[in-house]
């Protein structure tokens, strides 16, 4: 995929609701740089090749209020690591709602996750195409009743899309909104939020929003016309208070505020506009009260 040569804007528009990027990756150095390695060959050119400090001090010096910080382990034995290095970010930037993640099936899976809970972290975060999963895995139950006994929410990226031949595994056999059903209907105390709103499932997504009251989305890359799909207009329409703003930043081939202008573009009615900048990623993290 190419980069493009957008125009990016020096800040947040004014007047705009207190904008949460839901969806910023956060890794040491030596793994960032293995992922922009990765994303070099096999994705898209990313546009901010920034390590920690640089994104934080890039989002925030611009008017983004909050940012959620994601990473995940590519193999087992990275997860304590990596805990403890965002743990470390949040503690220090207040503004960082710090989330863990775990290799599943790993020894110790759920220790790790209490661990990491114990330190601060307000969630967890995985992802089916690196980690080689399907989300009704057996070895995924341990994980999801630890969140739901914790009360985190869990972000998971269970979608199709965005896939890549190079995956160590192929996310069209693994991931499926009729897994991620299974998943809500056995599990029901546990908070989950797939990425890319469920991409390309959208329709079927859409159609598990209005069944579920435990599931969100988030809208990372697919509001900015970025990959040839149109714009999946139903689901973020369907129930908008389950729809976070997220970005993938800095891992994007495009302006940091690509996506955000689209999404106010759009003009959700109302509360909705305030909710998915912000408001409803507060909620879910238990940042503010339901």
């Amino acid at each position: 995929m190419p980069a493009l040569a957008d125009e990016e804007g020096p800040r947040v528009a004014p007047g705009l609701p207190p904008v949460v990027d839901a969806h910023v990756h956060l890794f040491p150095d030596r793994v960032f740089e293995a992922v922009w390695r990765w994303f070099d060959q096999h994705g898209w050119p990313i546009r901010y090749k920034l390590h920690t400090p640089g994104v934080l001090s890039f989002l925030l010096s611009r008017g983004v209020e909050r940012v959620v910080a994601l990473h995940y382990a590519h193999k087992p034995g990275m997860a304590r690591a990596l805990n403890a290095y965002v743990a470390q970010v949040a503690k220090d930037e207040p503004r960082v709602i710090g989330l863990a993640t775990v290799f599943p099936g790993e020894p110790g899976a759920a220790d790790i996750l209490a661990e990491a809970f114990a330190l601060g972290l307000k969630g967890v975060k995985l992802h089916c195409h690196v980690q080689c999963f399907a989300p009704d895995a057996p070895a995924l139950q341990e994980l999801y009743e630890a969140c739901a006994r914790a009360g985190k929410p869990l972000v998971m990226h269970a979608g199709r899309e965005p896939a890549s031949p190079r995956y160590p595994c192929d996310p069209y056999a693994l991931c499926s909104a009729e897994r991620v059903e299974r998943v809500l209907k056995d599990h029901p105390k546990l908070k989950l939020c797939v990425p890319h709103l469920g991409a390309d499932e959208f329709d079927a997504y859409a159609r598990l929003l209005e069944r579920h009251d435990t599931l969100w989305l988030d809208t990372t890359m697919t509001v900015g016309g970025y990959f040839p799909v149109p714009l999946p207009r139903q689901v973020l329409e369907v129930r908008p208070e389950r729809i976070l703003y997220g970005t993938d930043f800095p891992n994007i081939p495009y302006a940091w505020d690509r996506e955000l202008k689209a999404l106010v573009d759009l003009r959700p009615g109302g509360d909705a506009l305030a909710g998915v900048l912000g408001g409803n990623a507060l909620k879910l993290y238990g940042e503010v009260g339901c």
